[in-house]
């Protein structure tokens, strides 16, 4: 192992993975997303717009107790 202290990831329920950054995200496709921010929030639920970085598009649904979704307006 490095010298450096391990980077924190923390994983939020319902919600992104939660990052020490800055980061460079690697994509599928092999493009890459940077962020210089000290904690980055990646996207979980595939909802954000701006993919792979979460836009807290997670909040918009809510899930009911038999499973269904719903929006969070209604």
């Amino acid at each position: 192992m490095s010298d450096q202290p391990p980077r924190l990831v923390r994983v939020v329920p319902g919600g992104p993975v939660m990052v020490e950054g800055p980061v460079c995200i690697e994509l599928p496709d092999g493009s890459t997303v940077e962020s210089d921010r000290f904690m980055v929030a990646v996207c979980a639920c595939r909802r954000s717009k701006a993919y792979p970085l979460c836009d807290t598009s997670h909040r918009r649904r809510v899930r009911t107790d038999q499973g269904s979704v719903q929006s969070a307006s209604q």
